[in-house]
């Protein structure tokens, strides 16, 4: 046992002496072909620039949005105030269908900085993104090579999911990094024997169980044991540290889950007749019964989520990679023609034959080039296993478009992979090449086309729209179509119409440039050859159409956040006006954040409570124990306080519009109306503006 850990401790020492060999001879082989790359510097300096330009910059705008993003911010605030680290809680009401690791992060930043603000709230994500392109490249550069480990880090910083799905304070690439940090322990703990780096594993899952819930279990170790069991390093099971390292792993998740248990006990009353719920109201039977198993099953209540149809929760994937989604029909034709290979590669070729021996033996260093080599194979199992775990089990589940965040960055490193193996002309194993460039250059010349395409199309949305007014608010220009009841994330994409195109002249302009130039230089140079600047030429590209994208996407936020109504409580109200929401508190989350140190009061829904009817509201769990806050009104309720006493302001979408018109006629002050939602008060205002005069004096949708 001493003389093979000094035998890989040996070849691991070879293996970092080639990679620095490499890279300090701008190519040498370590494979014996040419394999050119940035220097680690360069790739880092390179990585740095992006990440400043797409995710630093779009950190300050919009401001927190409503729904999600400033409601899981509330919690946070929650935290960072009262010093409750246990329960977080929204507008006074429990609010545990989440594990803290999220809130905890962005709460200590809050305390730390002493600023609440989106900066501050999306930072954790940012560092995420950052985290994965560390470990991407890292791992990639070990099993690859120095230009695939450069690949991987472009692909996490520019695809089109990662950047999408971290413009809101949602837990996936948090999670995510966790997942990769594991799966990267696992692997490098047991092929370089550093037991130390099997510890970090638990302790990555177990802070992976604290980000998302149960589901880190099932797709750790659903990838974990087969991986094991393939590579038959199940018999090292000791290896791996199952009592000391799972001691660990509840060391750091355990305790969460039972102070939460013992904070949050079954004290609350029925909710009706409901069979789900009935007189089970404790932390426990919600948060693991409810929220992880009967989501699964679809059978979570409230039934407050949608699901995606099978066709496009697998052809959504496409977008998500994009760009480099465009190379995947290459890594499906490299997976074919090797299928019978991986499995003989893994057991009897990978350095354990002696044919092995015969073929590499004039090789400088056969024995670093065999670990290397099976430490690339055990690579592609694990993370093909982890992808393909994932991918399944949310095609069976509920699902939101960016559940499967998890998976994007392992599937960037195998199309890395494959990219920098055939720009080097060698394949994953070590052989002869399987496939052309003809399949990069035709990956290259569909990027060009979609481009080419892209650009017109918005070429000739700016000359239609040259005439219109650019509109500050451009959700009054949006369609409101509710696809899918706007459960799904991407639902909003569908309220776009020809006129909102004119608030977007700016971003439509440098899209369509990069789009244009880009991809066109990019096979102009993959024609000629120069594989590397091609590949790094969509990087460019991107970069270029992401912070496109961020600059339109800020110009919708008097569509997706309602800070300038905040802004207009502070500015003309007082510490002790009363705020009501009517409908579920979600819609004007972003409000209640932002005026959270300004109003002394909890803000008030007109949203039935526990045991009525209220079946769609976040809070409906929450709100059924004994000692919730009394934040629900009725219409009887509102009616009655309305005018009375301090000032009341009123928030209200448009579909709670006329209800709450049609309830409070004539008593109906409007302040501020943008895109889809509008404020009230029950009383002038000071100043005597135009629009601030009873409603009942207006014209019928005068506001």
């Amino acid at each position: 046992m001493g003389f093979a850990r000094r035998q890989v401790r040996t070849h691991t020492a070879a293996i970092l002496e080639t990679m620095a060999a490499s890279t300090a001879s701008n190519g040498a082989s370590t494979l014996q072909r040419p394999r050119q790359a940035p220097s680690t510097r360069a790739a880092w300096l390179f990585f740095a620039g992006i990440f400043i330009a797409v995710y630093v910059a779009s950190l300050f705008t919009p401001p927190l949005l409503d729904d999600v993003d400033a409601a899981h911010a509330e919690c946070a605030q929650y935290m960072a105030e009262s010093g409750d680290w246990i329960t977080p809680k929204i507008d006074g009401i429990r609010y545990i269908e989440k594990p803290p690791l999220p809130y905890w992060t962005v709460a200590v930043l809050y305390r730390m900085t002493g600023l609440e603000d989106a900066f501050t709230t999306h930072l954790p994500n940012a560092f995420a993104i950052l985290g994965l392109t560390w470990l991407s490249w890292l791992w990639v550069y070990s099993a690859w090579g120095p230009r695939t480990g450069f690949y991987a880090g472009l692909g996490v910083l520019t695809s089109i999911g990662p950047f999408l799905f971290t413009r809101f304070i949602i837990p996936e690439a948090i999670l995510s990094f966790f997942f990769l940090l594991g799966l990267y322990c696992l692997i490098t703990g047991l092929e370089q024997d550093r037991p130390q780096r099997l510890y970090w594993m638990w302790a990555s899952v177990a802070l992976a169980l604290l980000t998302k819930g149960l589901i880190a279990i099932v797709f750790f170790f659903g990838a974990a044991i087969p991986y094991l069991i393939i590579t038959g390093q199940w018999r090292r099971w000791r290896a791996l540290k199952p009592i000391s390292g799972f001691l660990l792993f509840l060391a750091i998740c355990a305790p969460w889950h039972i102070l939460c248990g013992i904070a949050n006990p079954d004290q609350g009353h029925p909710v009706g007749n409901h069979p789900t719920l009935g007189n089970v109201h404790g932390f426990f039977y919600f948060y693991f019964v409810n929220e992880h198993f009967l989501r699964f099953l679809g059978e979570r209540y409230p039934h407050d989520y949608n699901k995606l149809p099978a066709l496009w929760y697998w052809l959504t994937h496409i977008a998500w990679l994009f760009p480099w989604s465009l190379f995947l029909p290459a890594a499906m034709a490299v997976a074919w023609k090797t299928r019978h290979r991986w499995m003989q590669r893994l057991r009897h070729d990978a350095g354990q034959s002696l044919d092995f021996y015969r073929q590499n033996g004039l090789r400088k260093d056969v024995g670093g080039y065999a670990l290397r080599l099976r430490f690339r194979i055990h690579s592609v199992w694990l993370l093909s296993l982890f992808s393909a775990v994932t991918l399944i089990f949310f095609a069976i589940s509920t699902n939101q478009e960016y559940y499967t965040f998890p998976v994007w960055t392992p599937l960037l490193m195998l199309i890395a992979g494959v990219i920098a193996e055939a720009e080097e002309r060698h394949s994953a194993d070590g052989g002869r090449p399987i496939l052309s460039t003809a399949w990069l250059t035709g990956g290259q010349i569909a990027f060009a086309g979609m481009g080419v395409l892209s650009a017109a199309i918005l070429g000739w949305g700016l000359w239609e729209s040259r005439h219109l007014p650019s509109v500050a608010d451009i959700g009054t220009l949006l369609a409101h179509r509710d696809v899918a009841d706007y459960t799904l994330a991407m639902s909003h994409l569908f309220d776009l119409t020809g006129p909102s195109f004119a608030a977007l002249r700016l971003p439509a302009v440098l899209a369509a440039i990069a789009l244009l130039v880009g991809p066109v230089v990019g096979v102009a140079l993959r024609l000629k050859r120069r594989h590397m600047a091609s590949t790094i030429s969509i990087a460019l590209t991107m970069t270029a159409f992401l912070v496109a994208a961020h600059i339109a996407f800020a110009r919708f936020e008097p569509m997706l956040s309602s800070k300038q109504l905040a802004d207009i409580m502070i500015r003309d109200g007082a510490p002790t006006d009363t705020f009501i929401v009517y409908g579920d508190q979600s819609y004007a989350s972003s409000v209640i954040f932002y005026t959270d140190h300004f109003r002394k009061g909890l803000a008030l829904e007109v949203e039935p409570r526990c045991g009525q009817h209220g079946e769609g509201t976040t809070l409906l769990w929450g709100s059924c124990y004994p000692d919730a806050p009394d934040i629900f009104l009725s219409d009887r309720q509102l009616a009655a306080m309305w005018g009375k006493g301090n000032r009341k302001w009123l928030f209200a979408e448009d579909t709670e519009r006329p209800p709450a018109e049609q309830l409070l006629a004539g008593r109906l002050y409007p302040v501020r109306s943008i895109a889809d939602k509008t404020l009230w008060t029950d009383r002038p205002l000071e100043g005597g503006a135009s629009a601030r005069i009873p409603l009942a004096a207006r014209e019928p949708g005068g506001i």
